[in-house]
C-alpha cells in the first residue's frame, strides 16, 4: 500500500509517515525549499522521485565514495581540488566507482605531458585505489584516453562519447585534468563550452586541478572557475568539502 502511495504526488502527512518524522518538519521543508514540492492551492506536494532523491542526499557516509554518491547528481559538472596527487587520484578511482555503479560509460582522460603520469601510471594508481579496472576495461565500460589537449579538442571528443553513449543508454561519466597549458581564460572559456554539453543530457563531467596550481591564480579567477561549474569538491588531508552553485535568490 505504501508503495502505491509513493508512485502518486504525496501529501506532507504520507511524507512525514514514510520519513517517520512529525508533519510539522515536512512543512518546515517545504517552506525552506530543502525539500522540493509545489503547492497545490494551499497544501504542499511531493513527487516520489524528488522525495527518493531527498532521502539520497541525506543519507551520509564515511567514505569518500559514499560521500560524492550523495553529492553528485545526473548530469553533472564538478570542479574536484586536490591538495596533492595522490588525493587527486583517490578522487578518480571514487568518482568512477560511483558512475559505476549508476551504469555509466567512464572515460579517464590524460594529459600528454611530461609532468603527468603515463596511462600505465594512472591505471596501476586506480587498481590501487580499489577500482576493478579489468572488469570495467573487459566489459567496454572503463576508457584510459591520452589526450593531447585543444581549446576545442577536447569539447568535440565529448560530444562524440556522448552520442555514443546515448545510442548504449548509458550516462557518459568524463574525468578531465584542468589543462594548465592554456591560458586561464581560454581555458575558463573552455568549461562553459562544456557546460552547455551538459545541459539536459546524462553527462557527468568533472574536471581536476591541484591545490598548487589553482592558488598562483587570483581570487577572482578563482572564484569564476568554481561558478563555472555546478559543484565544487574540495579534498585536503584535512578533510573534505563540497559546495553547490545555485542561482542568486530572489529579492
Amino acid at each position: 500500500m505504501q508503495e502505491q502511495r509513493l508512485g502518486q504526488l504525496l501529501g506532507t502527512e504520507e511524507v512525514a509517515e514514510y520519513l517517520g518524522v512529525g508533519p510539522v518538519t515536512v512543512y518546515r521543508w517545504c517552506r525552506e525549499g530543502s525539500l522540493p514540492c509545489v503547492k497545490i492551492g494551499r497544501r504542499w506536494r511531493v513527487r516520489r522521485d524528488a522525495l527518493e532523491e531527498f532521502v539520497r542526499k541525506s543519507e551520509r557516509s564515511e567514505t569518500l565514495t559514499g560521500r560524492l554518491r550523495a553529492f553528485i547528481e545526473v548530469p553533472d559538472n564538478v570542479l574536484a581540488i586536490a591538495q596533492d596527487r595522490e588525493l587527486m587520484t583517490r578522487l578518480d578511482a571514487a568518482f568512477f566507482r560511483v558512475g559505476a555503479a549508476r551504469g555509466g560509460t567512464l572515460v579517464k582522460y590524460q594529459l600528454q605531458d611530461e609532468r603527468m603520469p603515463s596511462l600505465e601510471e594512472v591505471r596501476a594508481e586506480m587498481v590501487e585505489m580499489g577500482l576493478e579496472v579489468d572488469r570495467l576495461e573487459d566489459e567496454g565500460r572503463l576508457r584510459l584516453v591520452l589526450e593531447s589537449g585543444g581549446s576545442e579538442g577536447r569539447v568535440d571528443e565529448v560530444r562524440r562519447l556522448l552520442a555514443e553513449s546515448l545510442e548504449g543508454d548509458r550516462p557518459l561519466w568524463a574525468n578531465f585534468n584542468w589543462d594548465l597549458r592554456m591560458g586561464v581564460y581560454e581555458a575558463l572559456d573552455q568549461q562553459r563550452l562544456l557546460t552547455k554539453l551538459v545541459e539536459d543530457s546524462d553527462l557527468v563531467l568533472k574536471t581536476a586541478i591541484l591545490e598548487e596550481d589553482l592558488d598562483e591564480w587570483p581570487g577572482e579567477t578563482q572564484r569564476r572557475a568554481q561558478v563555472t561549474h555546478a559543484g565544487t569538491v574540495w579534498l585536503s588531508r584535512e578533510g573534505l568539502a563540497m559546495s553547490r552553485v545555485t542561482p542568486p535568490p530572489a529579492l
